[in-house]
């Protein structure tokens, strides 16, 4: 998206009525001539946004919860107090507390959402001091804010040269200005401890401003820098994941895939998060499947499984004596065959139980094996 503002109009009473732009920071702008939806921003294009799927739920209860989720540049968010008086909307521009001065942000969840956030997050309304909403963002507020995100390229690349001729070894990320301009994070990734002072005095001397160093991982810089995947759709962390889950090679293993680290890698170097999308559903249709290292016993010979079609219900086998043929057959002749074997009997031959419509012999499998499937 380009970082800086084409066009925009913006009247007293502080709504945006043209809008013809879009933003760095993870979010874009629609036409709010609307007078009830003042500063509402197009929540389907939001890096890392949340979706509220209580918000047509009506409850007596959700009057009574004030606080809400407010986003900022990409996919920071912070959980904010409001008082009763202030009447607010999701995707509505706001300035809260920062420390110092104030920031603006977007209300990204209200109601009862909020406490089941919070609680996944594992903050307790009860215990956590939260910072406060001050009021709906001025038109002020919101023309300060656009200033300090038209800094934000020029800063990061500074930065990065004051790193390069300081000799640290770190990656300056992201740059993300306060909307007061007071204040701003600069995001790195580092393979080891760096010892940053002289670049924060270097830093504060060059933009004067308050200075904050944070330390991301390489799953958070991709969800920050964007791009795009494999499968030729924008990644997924940057564009509608709410958060991040751990991703293990377990997950490949159920699905029947190539632990490949070319294949498995996502643009961050980690795992996709993608492999985890299917999981469940493996975890639940496997759970039909035999015991893959039982060997069947035939008078031809013993055989040995080798891969597995889940979703097709076909387990592969191949007699050890020739392994470079491989038989598909349906997971309730594996069952049957192996009671055979529990009673101490042989089956004939695995041919025999095969699927036998459509015979494709000596073809080549991704595998490398000579392929004898019966479909």
């Amino acid at each position: 998206m380009p970082s800086i503002y084409k066009k925009m109009e913006i009247s007293e009473n502080n709504n945006i009525k043209k809008e013809h732009v879009s933003s760095a920071r993870g979010c874009c702008f629609v036409d709010t001539s609307n007078p009830q939806n003042p500063n509402v921003n197009q929540q389907n294009c939001c890096k890392l946004s949340t979706f509220n799927w209580l918000a047509d739920y009506s409850d007596s209860i959700s009057s009574e919860i004030y606080i809400a989720e407010i986003r900022f540049k990409n996919g920071r968010k912070g959980f904010y107090s409001f008082g009763e008086e202030l009447e607010l909307k999701e995707g509505e521009i706001v300035a809260v507390e920062a420390s110092p001065g104030h920031d603006i942000g977007i209300v990204s969840i209200l109601g009862d959402a909020v406490n089941l956030q919070m609680k996944r997050k594992g903050v307790d309304p009860e215990t956590a001091e939260l910072k406060k909403i001050y009021r709906h963002a001025r038109t002020s507020d919101i023309e300060k804010w656009f200033e300090a995100m038209k800094l934000e390229n020029s800063t990061m690349y500074k930065t990065r040269v004051f790193a390069i001729d300081l000799g640290l070894q770190m990656k300056i990320n992201d740059v993300e200005y306060q909307g007061d301009k007071t204040k701003a994070i600069f995001y790195y990734t580092a393979d080891e401890r760096v010892d940053f002072r002289q670049l924060i005095r270097k830093l504060a001397d060059s933009f004067r401003i308050r200075i904050e160093m944070k330390q991301i991982g390489v799953r958070q810089e991709a969800a920050k820098l964007g791009g795009i995947g494999p499968c030729g759709r924008e990644l997924c962390c940057s564009s509608w994941m709410s958060s991040f889950s751990s991703v293990s090679t377990s997950s490949a293993r159920l699905q029947q895939l190539s632990l490949n680290p070319q294949k498995l890698a996502g643009q961050c170097g980690k795992l996709k998060c993608c492999l985890n999308y299917e999981t469940d559903s493996y975890v639940d249709a496997l759970k039909e499947f035999p015991d893959s290292k039982t060997i069947l016993k035939t008078k031809k010979g013993p055989a040995a499984y080798q891969k597995t079609d889940v979703f097709k219900r076909l387990m592969w086998y191949s007699y050890t004596e020739e392994a470079g043929s491989l038989l598909a057959i349906p997971v309730d002749k594996v069952k049957e065959i192996m009671n055979v074997n529990d009673k101490g009997k042989l089956v004939n031959d695995l041919e025999s139980f095969a699927e036998k419509e459509d015979i494709h012999s000596n073809s080549e499998s991704p595998d490398g094996f000579d392929v004898v499937s019966y479909q």
